[in-house]
């Protein structure tokens, strides 16, 4: 938790963007694994955190900006509570902490929205994403939980993201924190994928490293040989001399401030030279990306800048023939990139877009592509100082698509089919890092965890 002063000039510029306001902010609640008292781990609403400070369930905020006040509602342990959790602070202890000087039990949140809507008060609250969430706020509120998400507030919205998405130095330092053991994580992965060893086994030495912490991971583990799925989550694979190895794992640092790392290596050690040259063309397209960075540039260029270094790359390597600006424009290269170069990150891995992903990655000047591949970015606007993203190109070589594309055709002007289909089975290629927006470019954060296919090699050697 940071000092009282931060949250308190968190709301203060909160209040200042939303003059005469009534502003409701719901926490999260446990969550039962299979019942009432077998939860998951907790994982407070980032925005509630990042305002209150608080990190426990069942709390609820109220700013009402009018006045210039926050009330800070939850209940004090009772005897019966302690009796399984130990002594608690109280309620008025947990609002002091963040800067809150009144506090009330949560059982009379619902009578002080009542009497404000009675006074023809507006009532402005996120879009929830939960559905207790969304539950509760239809109680609260009197209204359906099927109109709650429809009735958010968009000015709300608009004001958290302009505060969320620069990042102080205190809040770099945690997502640093969080960088520090993740690397350590990866190192320990490129160490211990051995043929032989089943993905599982190196998934819960990653593990092990991030737990002696007493830590959580940001996101599920994506540690696979089948580096062309995007998003798998099963570890059941056994490694094989020569496999290319995906692992995309983060962590969540004790302040809440996520990490979200990619490398892709050789089991055994060593590139074949089919491997080295498509690795090096993703090598290439994150150090363009990354050096382009800077305040005012739109990262919807930024990603098609990599998706041109891509198409260059791979129609030396008879994978694409044509003016690379026009592949890139049709988005014919989407058959090996069909995922958007990055998101921005904080608290959340994908920070903020449980308040709408075009609310955060888009504004009134750029808005979404329709085109496949493209389409899938989630930052798409211009960039400011103080932002934190993540840099996340990849080649892949994934048979349904590749088959389905070809089957009708698409792009066939553009796309040597004979080529792609030459790698079945070759996986795909990730590296991910987390790169800070400063006032003349950018830095990756963390400390350097090795990318470069001499590095990799020579790590994988220890």
């Amino acid at each position: 938790m940071f000092s009282a002063a931060t949250y308190l000039q968190r709301r203060t510029a909160l209040q200042q963007s939303l003059p005469g306001s009534l502003l409701l902010f719901v926490g999260n609640v446990d969550s039962p694994m299979n019942y009432h008292d077998n939860i998951f781990p907790f994982v407070q609403d980032s925005s509630f955190r990042y305002f209150f400070g608080q990190n426990q369930p069942g709390m609820a905020a109220l700013i009402d900006t009018a006045a210039g006040s926050t009330t800070l509602f939850g209940n004090d342990p009772e005897v019966a509570d302690i009796v399984w959790t130990g002594p608690q602070p109280t309620l008025a202890e947990r609002a002091a902490r963040a800067g809150i000087s009144h506090s009330q039990p949560y059982a009379a949140l619902e009578q002080v929205l009542a009497a404000a809507r009675a006074a023809g008060r507006t009532i402005h609250y996120l879009a929830p994403y939960r559905g207790e969430t969304r539950l509760e706020l239809g109680r609260l509120l009197q209204v359906h939980p099927a109109e709650v998400a429809g009735g958010f507030s968009p000015q709300l919205t608009r004001a958290v993201v302009a505060l969320r998405e620069i990042k102080s130095a205190e809040e770099v330092a945690e997502m640093e924190a969080a960088l520090a053991v993740t690397g350590a994580m990866h190192v320990a992965a490129m160490q211990s994928s051995r043929p032989g060893v089943v993905e599982h086994q190196v998934v819960g030495i990653m593990e092990g490293i991030m737990r002696r912490h007493d830590w959580q991971l940001a996101y599920p583990s994506i540690f696979s040989r089948r580096g062309e799925v995007l998003h798998n989550h099963a570890h059941d694979n056994v490694l094989q001399k020569g496999d290319l190895v995906l692992n995309d794992t983060g962590c969540t640092s004790g302040g809440g401030y996520a990490s979200d790392i990619t490398r892709t290596f050789p089991v055994g050690g060593r590139f074949n030279q089919q491997q080295r040259k498509l690795y090096n063309i993703v090598l290439d397209m994150q150090l363009q990306a990354i050096a382009a960075i800077k305040p005012g540039v739109r990262y919807l260029d930024v990603h098609k800048l990599a998706a041109q270094v891509m198409v260059q790359g791979m129609s030396e390597l008879g994978f694409f023939h044509g003016p690379v600006e026009e592949i890139v424009e049709s988005g014919a290269y989407a058959i090996a990139f069909p995922h958007g170069l990055g998101h921005q990150i904080g608290m959340d891995v994908h920070d903020m877009e449980g308040l709408g992903e075009d609310l955060v990655g888009y504004d009134d000047s750029v808005q979404r592509s329709p085109l496949f591949g493209l389409g899938y970015l989630r930052l798409g606007k211009a960039l400011k100082a103080g932002m934190v993203l993540t840099v996340e190109p990849g080649i892949y070589f994934i048979p349904a698509l590749i088959a389905a594309w070809q089957a009708e055709g698409r792009h066939s002007q553009y796309i040597n089919y004979a080529r792609f289909a030459e790698m079945t089975g070759f996986g795909g290629i990730r590296i991910e890092d987390n790169v800070l927006v400063t006032e003349s470019g950018s830095r990756v954060l963390g400390e350097p965890i090795p990318k470069t296919v001499e590095e990799l090699e020579a790590i994988m050697q220890q």
